[in-house]
């Protein structure tokens, strides 16, 4: 508020709005709104809120129309001297300077208090920045260890993987020399018990009583890790064939038939 403004503030602490139609105006040049000023002033002894003065004097509170009427401007300093009224014009231009004066004086305390209050935030803004920026930083670098650590679990799932599948790959080449090997021993279990003789019965062929050879079953063998050994070997007791010397039934016959004629 400047010299030039036509407008005052209402000096109520909790108030401050602009003064129009009436005031009140008290001894200790403090001016309140029409509603604060009607309810502090009615009871007895009245008390300046803004100040805490008691205003006993008759005059010591006044009620004034702020927008006064040309007929009263013209009739309420007639016939007075020119010094009584240039006296009551300074002592009004005082009252209008106290409170261009009181209005700076509380302009500046709330801007003091509202940079004292910003230095705080922007102090405690700096310190959780900080607080923040450390914690980002440590964060980064449970990142980038945590990367480290997942390539490592990636590579180690890759090579386990790779052998996985080697693994899987040599059992299915093992169990499909397995299955052909057991089939193929059935195969010739079946031809060796139809062209052995029953023990106690004679060889019409050669007259002479012959026992039936006991079969041995296949013996299975170690398998290494590379999975390159024989799986098993077939072993009789009168020779050294292998399974896969064993001869086909159609072969037997053959071969007895030779040597009868």
């Amino acid at each position: 508020m400047s010299l030039c403004d036509d407008t005052l503030l209402c000096n109520f602490p909790k108030c401050r709005t602009k003064l129009n139609g009436f005031a009140w105006v008290t001894a200790c040049s403090h001016v309140f709104c029409d509603q604060h000023g009607s309810g502090e002033f009615s009871r007895s002894p009245a008390i300046c809120p803004a100040c805490s003065s008691a205003l006993s004097g008759k005059l010591d509170i006044v009620r004034t129309e702020l927008s006064p009427s040309e007929d009263y401007k013209a009739m309420v300093l007639a016939g007075l001297r020119p010094d009584v009224v240039l006296d009551i014009s300074a002592r009004a231009l005082a009252f209008w300077s106290y409170q261009v004066h009181q209005e700076r004086m509380y302009q500046e305390y709330s801007l003091s208090r509202a940079e004292a209050q910003l230095k705080q935030m922007e102090k405690v803004l700096t310190q959780q920045n900080q607080s923040r920026e450390l914690d980002l930083t440590a964060m980064r670098g449970e990142i980038a260890s945590l990367k480290k650590v997942m390539e490592e679990y990636k590579r180690k799932y890759s090579e386990v993987s790779e052998r996985l599948m080697e693994r899987n790959r040599q059992y299915q080449k093992l169990q499909g020399l397995y299955d052909s090997l057991r089939l193929r021993n059935m195969v010739v279990g079946v031809g060796d018990r139809d062209t052995l003789p029953h023990p106690g019965h004679h060889d019409f062929n050669t007259g002479v009583a012959r026992q039936a050879t006991p079969q041995r079953s296949p013996q299975f063998l170690s398998v290494g890790h590379d999975g390159d050994s024989r799986f098993f070997s077939c072993l009789e007791a009168d020779g050294a064939k292998t399974f896969f010397q064993f001869s086909s039934p159609a072969r037997e016959k053959g071969r007895a038939f030779i040597k009868k004629h």
